[in-house]
């Protein structure tokens, strides 16, 4: 994985939600490479409506896989750490899904805040492929672009 290319703004298109997301609409993954070699991850989201005013948390990753750079730990809260998988990408970068080693958790991310039907279809598919459960997989409200 193209690393620097995979850095920008990732919209969370779905995802299977976790205590931590629950309420959370039009959220945002905000990736920028560090001086330090690690990766800012800044998380935006609304709490509730799209109308709400927009929140932030930030956190901080680093490359715990430097052959394929699609293994990362993330960390936003001191001392937890949480792995971040990288387990299918778009050639264009367009797209990506973010896994969990124990699959009970799932991101697709998108660049833009749509993803059309058949593209949908296709990930998820490869989703459950690998082990995941689609039918857990909850599509996140986004501000229209």
């Amino acid at each position: 994985m193209d690393l620097p290319r995979f850095m920008g703004d990732w919209h969370v298109f779905s995802h299977i939600p976790y205590s931590l997301e629950k309420g959370k609409v039009g959220t945002l993954d905000r990736y920028a490479l560090r001086p330090d070699g690690r990766i800012q991850n800044t998380f935006l989201f609304r709490r509730g409506s799209l109308d709400a005013p927009l929140k932030e948390w930030k956190g901080v990753a680093w490359v715990h896989d430097k052959k394929s750079n699609a293994v990362w730990r993330v960390q936003f809260v001191w001392p937890f750490r949480v792995p971040f998988l990288v387990i299918d990408l778009d050639p264009d970068y367009q797209w990506a899904v973010i896994g969990y080693p124990s699959r009970k958790l799932g991101w697709v991310l998108s660049r833009q805040t749509t993803l059309d039907d058949a593209t949908y279809g296709s990930i998820l598919k490869r989703m459950v492929q690998q082990g995941y459960d689609a039918s857990l997989l909850v599509k996140v409200p986004q501000r229209p672009e």
